[in-house]
């Protein structure tokens, strides 16, 4: 058996991206690991360590030495390897030397493309040593950089200056040299606490020895929540919350080695400015923690994270405060100068802001969004000349200074403006909503103004963008169309409103006259009913029965009903009648698909031979009398329960009964029975292609 032994490699730089520090070093620790791996090099776990100045991985309990093994080529043909004389050709001497036998130490295979020569070669496995240089390399040259750079009079590129290259195997140094840097077993600490050299003995003191004597805690994820868990002491001190974003733990955690949380505070004056833009300073500009209260309302302290333990603390936190103090100024000149202008008057220079050539400016697309709201409003209770209003104010605030300098506070400042200009609390609200949701999973608009304006933005941009021909494809969607489209859906299904999407999409349309191909209407309605389709797979749903509700026109105008239905035949499919309906109808849209005209209208009772098809007829118009409430009611498991009663009748019908009989009266009295059973199951879905 192979001795086993850990590898460590520590490749030390400058400070590194932030924010590309994680992939990076998944990257190279993925990619050394695949190549171990796909030597044969057994080993145990694998620990991965990323700091401000350092990428670096240790593979416990790595194999010394690949095994031997058994290598099998395949050479020419047998026919091309031997002349009519039966002596060798150029092709079997070649494949010979380049295997190390000679001719007569080859041997036969039989083989889909014929008989080939064939060597089996005994493969001595290599020494991990040798093979570890090639590998880190290899990782280092496919890491996800996007523009590497050269520092010096070197020639070699990487995304920062490379300072160090530790790789040890075991207590052995790894000899090699990567981007001018020579393997050694000496790391270095933290810049300022532990500057000196630190000599490993064995791989597998790397991260003891570099926390114990460097001051610096490799491990990403260690350090990460030791961060989490100093903000939350910290926040918890000043009597409130610390607000951990979990991108900006990231970040301020590959900005650090050794982490030390300080609790600094600014005026309280500057809680008069929307908390929302304080603390987009505080995460955006200086990296610091927020402290909210019980309320989740914004109080004057802030965390920062230090990268030193300063035997002076008091003096890093007057340092930070002192640099805090202006970001939280300019944010207030720009909250006071914005309210000084009622929101009507930042909503006239949406005129000289294009919003898209051909669709015209921001106000253009505001003038529509307040028709459209109001459209939306009037048919879901709320309020119209409210949802006119908010949708005409709805991109004011993108005119704002406040705006301008963070750009996350859109719609979040047209709120605060609204409420400063005494506008109804209804339509402030709306302001901020109308961007609702932002992402998956996000919160829906709560107000019936706010959904209004949220559905009546999202669906101008669509039928706009499909209108003029700039439809997503592939990866490609700079209009966040698949997104917007999903927004859509959510609110109307899960705040049940009655909306049809496709008479919203048309009156988008018409106001859009002159500016879009009417063709774009149509193709906004399949994107949407595409869109469907994402949706329910990722709950979970089977394909078919997605397709089976897909089939009914009228279901996919209304996403409320489509998504009842959906859930409906979802249920439907797991009872044990599903199946044996499903084929049956099945059957029968195959049969009336083969015909050449229209079966009758009616069923005539005096044309019902067999008691089959008696028995089924009357179940069939029983079940449209006790169906029919069910449909007003949109209860479509109910009406799926009832037609599962129908599958032994429909079963006795197709064992007893010729529907193509020789009597062309006879033979349409059955096929309008069918299209009669038929219409009930497409009352709900097509349950035909439920059966694959």
């Amino acid at each position: 058996m192979s001795q086993q032994r850990d590898l460590l490699i520590e490749l030390g730089t400058e400070e590194l991206p932030p924010k590309a520090l994680p992939a990076l070093s998944a990257a190279f620790t993925g990619e050394l690991v695949r190549q171990l791996d796909d030597a044969g090099l057994g080993h145990g776990a694998v620990e991965s360590f990323a700091a401000p100045r350092r990428l670096a991985v240790l593979v416990r309990d790595l194999d010394a030495r690949q095994p031997d093994r058994q290598v099998e080529r395949l050479g020419p043909a047998v026919q091309a390897a031997f002349d009519k004389d039966g002596q060798p050709t150029k092709a079997a001497q070649g494949f010979a030397a380049s295997v190390g036998l000679t001719v007569d130490q080859l041997e036969r295979q039989q083989t889909d493309k014929g008989e080939r020569l064939f060597a089996r070669l005994e493969e001595t496995g290599r020494a991990a040593t040798e093979l570890v240089p090639e590998f880190v390399t290899q990782a280092v040259n496919k890491l996800p950089i996007p523009k590497r750079m050269r520092w010096g009079r070197r020639k070699v590129q990487f995304v920062r200056p490379a300072h160090w290259l530790v790789a040890l195997f075991g207590d052995q140094v790894v000899d090699f040299e990567l981007l001018d840097q020579h393997a050694g077993r000496a790391t270095f600490g933290h810049r300022f606490h532990a500057p000196d050299a630190i000599e490993l003995a064995e791989a597998g003191d790397y991260a003891t020895r570099l926390e114990q004597d460097g001051k610096v805690i490799a491990d990403f994820a260690r350090r990460r929540e030791l961060i989490r868990q100093q903000a939350e002491k910290a926040g918890r001190d000043a009597g409130g919350e610390a607000r951990i974003d979990e991108d900006l733990l990231d970040e301020v955690t590959a900005l650090v080695e050794w982490p030390v949380a300080l609790a600094g505070r600014f005026d309280e004056d500057f809680l008069r400015v929307p908390q929302e833009a304080l603390i987009s300073a505080m995460e955006e500009h200086q990296k610091y923690f927020s402290v909210l209260d019980a309320n989740g309302k914004l109080t004057p302290t802030f965390i920062t994270i230090s990268n030193i333990e300063s035997r002076d603390p008091q003096q890093v936190i007057a340092g930070n405060e002192k640099v805090i103090r202006p970001r939280l100024a300019d944010a207030a000149f720009f909250y006071d100068n914005d309210c000084r202008k009622p929101l009507e008057q930042h909503a006239q220079g949406l005129a000289q802001v294009v919003f898209q050539q051909q669709l015209g400016t921001l106000a253009d697309k505001c003038e529509r969004i307040g028709a459209l709201a109001g459209v939306i409003a009037n048919q879901i209770g709320g309020d119209e000349q409210l949802a006119r209003r908010a949708g005409a104010l709805c991109k004011a605030d993108l005119n704002s200074e406040m705006v301008y300098e963070f750009d996350t506070m859109q719609g979040i400042m047209g709120y605060y403006l609204a409420r400063n200009e005494g506008l109804p609390e209804e339509l402030a609200e709306a302001l901020h909503e109308q961007y609702l949701p932002r992402f998956a999973g996000d919160s829906l608009p709560r107000t019936k103004t706010g959904q209004a304006v949220s559905l009546a933005d999202k669906i101008d941009t669509l039928v706009g963008i499909f209108g003029i021909g700039q439809t997503p494809s592939g990866t490609k969607d700079p209009y966040a169309l698949r997104r917007a489209t999903l927004g859509i859906l959510r609110i109307i299904i899960e705040q049940e409103l009655p909306l049809d999407i496709r008479e919203l999409l048309w009156e988008a349309g018409n106001q859009l006259s002159g500016r879009i191909d009417s063709d774009g209407v149509l193709e906004a309605f399949e994107f949407v009913k595409g869109r469907y389709r994402a949706m329910y797979q990722e709950q979970g749903i089977a394909t078919p029965v997605i397709q089976s509700v897909l089939a009914i026109d009228e279901a996919c105008r209304r996403p409320l009903d489509f998504d009842r239905r959906v859930k409906a035949v979802a249920a439907f499919q797991q009872r044990e009648e599903a199946a044996a309906l499903a084929a049956a109808n099945k059957r029968v849209s195959n049969i009336l698909a083969k015909l050449e005209q229209a079966p009758p209208e009616e069923i005539d009772g005096a044309l019902l031979e067999d008691e089959a098809e008696q028995t089924l007829t009357d179940l069939v118009v029983n079940a449209y009398e006790r169906s029919e409430p069910l449909l007003e009611e949109g209860n479509y498991g109910a009406v799926l329960a009832l037609l599962a009663e129908l599958r032994e009748p429909v079963d006795a019908f197709f064992d007893t009964v010729m529907v193509m009989a020789e009597d062309p009266a006879v033979r349409g009295n059955r096929l309008a029975l069918l299209s009669f059973l038929r219409d009930l199951f497409l009352n709900v879905a097509d349950i035909s292609l439920l059966q694959e």
